[in-house]
């Protein structure tokens, strides 16, 4: 895989590409003893994150949580971030215990001016 001219290793995969369930790794194998040991291993919880989880976990980390940042090596809204971050912390079996306040205005203006999609405006506004 690349990534911003990035040649990523291979991982893993830690969801199922039929169902989209977390997966077990059953196998593991030493090429330098030639070792294999079979079992039922859990994947660790950043594993099983999607590919977008984990490149934005990567961007935040990066960025030192810094969100002004953030939108800035996105491309995208102070909304977008908080609603990636959130989307994150409830992937790694957390409750989100963010509440944002809804300014209707702001989510109409930043709409208007292509700040966000119309699918993210109207997420903001269910909230």
């Amino acid at each position: 895989m690349i990534r911003k001219g990035v040649i990523m290793k291979k991982e893993a995969i830690g969801r199922c590409p039929v169902c989209d369930h977390g997966m077990d790794i059953t196998k593991l194998h030493c090429d330098y003893c030639n070792t294999t040991i079979e079992g039922k291993f859990s994947l660790c919880k950043f594993c099983k994150l999607k590919d977008e989880q984990k490149f934005f976990v990567e961007v935040f980390i990066k960025n030192r949580g810094n969100i002004k940042e953030i939108e800035k090596e996105l491309g995208i809204s102070y909304p977008t971030v908080r609603n990636k971050l959130e989307n994150v912390i409830e992937a790694l079996g957390y409750n989100a215990k963010y509440t944002p306040k809804v300014d209707k205005k702001d989510i109409l203006n930043k709409l208007s001016s292509g700040e966000i999609t119309a699918e993210e405006a109207v997420k903001l506004l269910k909230e």
